[in-house]
This record gives C-alpha cells, sequence and structure tokens, in this order.
C-alpha cells in the first residue's frame, strides 16, 4: 500500500488527526530559521513545538507556496486570508480551532487551547 500524501491529495481527512496546525506566512525556508540574522519569534515557535511533539503532541506547520491544497482545504483559514490578506498569517488551529490569527501563539495559549474539551 502506498502511504505517501502528494500536494494535491492532502484534505481536511489527511489533517484531521493533527493537534496543532500552524499556517505560516511566506517564509524563505519551512521554519523561517534560514537568514543572515535569526527572528526570535521563530526560534521561541520552532521551541515550542519541540516541546509539544515531545508531549506527542501532533504538530504541522503549512507555507501557502508549499501546501496550497492545505490552504484551500480549510474553509476558515482561507477566509482569514481573504478578509486580511496576508496579515491574517500566522494562522493557529488547535484540533481545527481557530486560536490565534497574525500572530504565533504562546506555549501556554496552545496548551490551554489543547486542554479545552478534554475529559477531567
Amino acid at each position: 500500500m502506498n502511504n505517501v500524501v502528494t500536494l494535491f491529495d492532502v484534505s481536511p481527512e489527511t489533517t484531521a488527526n493533527v493537534d496543532v496546525e500552524l499556517f505560516d506566512p511566506p517564509m524563505c525556508c519551512p521554519t523561517g530559521l534560514c537568514g543572515p540574522s535569526l527572528d526570535q519569534t521563530l526560534l521561541d515557535v520552532s521551541e515550542m513545538i519541540l516541546v509539544l511533539k515531545a508531549a506527542n503532541v501532533s504538530v504541522e506547520r503549512y507555507q501557502m507556496t508549499s501546501h496550497p491544497s492545505i490552504f484551500i482545504s480549510h474553509a476558515e483559514v482561507m477566509r482569514l486570508v481573504r478578509e486580511r490578506q496576508m496579515e491574517a498569517l500566522p494562522i493557529t488551529l488547535v484540533r481545527g480551532k481557530v486560536i490565534k490569527v497574525g500572530v504565533y501563539p504562546t506555549l501556554g495559549e496552545v496548551q490551554s487551547a489543547l486542554a479545552e474539551g478534554q475529559p477531567t
């Protein structure tokens, strides 16, 4: 069985089991940590992702140029991009729900959103 997912067959079902999705603004590379000077915000985001993954949280990052079908498949993400243009990015979803628009969330904000709706 072929488990390869191409750019054109990614759908909401493919990303349904992803806990945290980051829809990034255009960057020079997938993490944005590739230029002559490092952006502290992007370093913080990379560290947050490492902490979340260490806690077995599934995290995915998407850029419009390399993952257009994922942007298009999320109606709320596309609505925000249409309304606010590139100022909407980054957009962060936790379990399919938008939690932050225009700036990256803190680790605490993501953890709080992850905790919502969990059995106590």
